[in-house]
Parts: structure tokens; C-alpha cells; sequence
């Protein structure tokens, strides 16, 4: 491992556990056990190992893309929704800092990513829809609007997960399925669970139990 690559390597660790803004170049330096200007030589400030650092995400999103893209599918959209989750975490800084996220550096670029996203969703209700795996829209917008929800499931799990002091291994996949699934067919359902397996069907979330006597009293 190069100089250069060991940098980003500590810098993303050191941002994800205490924040982009919270500490200094000279400082990770200090940590690294290098000086100010052995560290400038290969990044001139923070703006720089920024750029680099989300350049090394998008190289590793892309490679991983361009092995998963095959005929829009349930295994292309799982691929894509884990794939979100996989460097949610790896990258966690970046996707909980708005002001990185408004980067310009990467505000083009996940732009680009998510409408690529959101239709990469759409098209796999389409293909679903073609194989008679999903009904037709019965109301209309509602495809489109599933489509925009998978990808924020997607994209603001963790900052979700952070909010509601979630502490769980589980992702959102699970949620997304449980948006589709009455939009199912049986052969649908029958080509899910051939998929994903019975018992991973069975567990989409727990059954809706409100006892509004509880709640409202007359």
C-alpha cells in the first residue's frame, strides 16, 4: 500500500468515527505519525483527500455495479439496495454530512446516481410487470412513487438508524419488500420465495397488532 492510499485509508476511518469537520490535516498527521508536510505533499488540504477519498467510493461503486447489472430482476434490486448499505458503511462519513454531500465534487455525482437508481427501480417493476410477476398500477403514480421510496430506504438508512438511536444489524431491505409484495402476483410471490426462501418471506416484519382500545377511549 502506498503513502498516498494509506492516508485515505486512515482519514476515512478517522472521518467516520469523529466527523469530516472535526479534525484537522495536522492532526491526522500527528496521528499517523507523520509530519504537516510529508502529509501536504500528498494532499495540499482536506479539500484534496476529500475529492480522493470519494473518488476511491466511486471507482469501488462502479466496479461493483458493472459485475451486478444484469436483466432488471429481484436480485438486481437487492444488489442495488445492499450495495447502498455496504458503503453507507464503509464511507459513513459522506452519506451523514450534508455539507459533504453538498460538495460539488460529489453533489453531480450522487445526483447522477440516484436518478440512475430510482430507474433502475422502475425498470424492475416493468420487467417484473412483463413476466407477471407484479399487477399493472392500479393507482396511478403509485410505481413511480415506490421506485423514489426504495431509493430513500436505500440512501438515508443509517441517518434514519442514528436518529432513532437503532442500534441493529437489520437493513431496510426487508421494509422495501414489504412495499411490493401486495403489489404481487401470485406467480410473483411464488418466484420471491424460489429467490429469497420461505423463511426469509415469512419474516418481511412482524404482523400489524393495534389495539386501539388502548389508544382511544369513548
Amino acid at each position: 500500500m502506498t503513502t498516498k492510499e494509506k492516508i485515505i485509508q486512515f482519514a476515512t476511518r478517522k472521518f467516520n468515527k469523529e466527523g469530516y469537520a472535526s479534525i484537522t490535516l495536522f492532526e491526522l498527521a500527528q496521528e499517523m505519525g507523520m509530519s504537516r508536510g510529508n502529509l501536504a505533499y500528498h494532499f495540499k488540504d482536506k479539500d484534496a483527500l476529500l475529492v480522493a477519498i470519494s473518488d476511491e467510493m466511486w471507482a469501488k461503486i462502479e466496479a461493483v455495479r458493472s459485475e451486478s447489472r444484469k436483466l432488471p430482476s429481484f436480485e438486481n434490486l437487492h444488489n442495488e439496495v445492499q450495495l447502498y448499505y455496504r458503503f453507507q458503511k464503509e464511507y459513513a462519513f459522506i452519506f451523514l454530512d450534508t455539507h459533504v454531500l453538498r460538495h460539488p465534487h460529489l453533489k453531480q455525482k450522487f445526483r447522477e446516481m440516484t436518478l440512475g437508481s430510482i430507474n433502475d427501480f422502475k425498470a424492475g417493476i416493468a420487467f417484473a410487470i412483463k413476466l407477471g410477476n407484479m399487477f399493472e398500477e392500479q393507482v396511478k403514480g403509485t410505481y413511480n412513487n415506490i421506485a423514489f421510496i426504495t431509493w430513500m430506504l436505500s440512501f438515508y438508512w443509517l441517518s434514519q438508524q442514528i436518529i432513532r438511536g437503532d442500534k441493529s444489524a437489520e437493513d431496510g431491505e426487508k421494509l422495501i419488500w414489504s412495499i411490493l409484495i401486495p403489489h404481487f402476483t401470485e406467480k410473483g410471490i411464488t418466484s420471491f420465495k424460489a429467490f429469497f426462501g420461505e423463511d426469509y418471506y415469512n419474516s418481511i416484519g412482524e404482523p400489524f397488532d393495534m389495539d386501539l382500545s388502548k389508544i382511544i377511549s369513548f
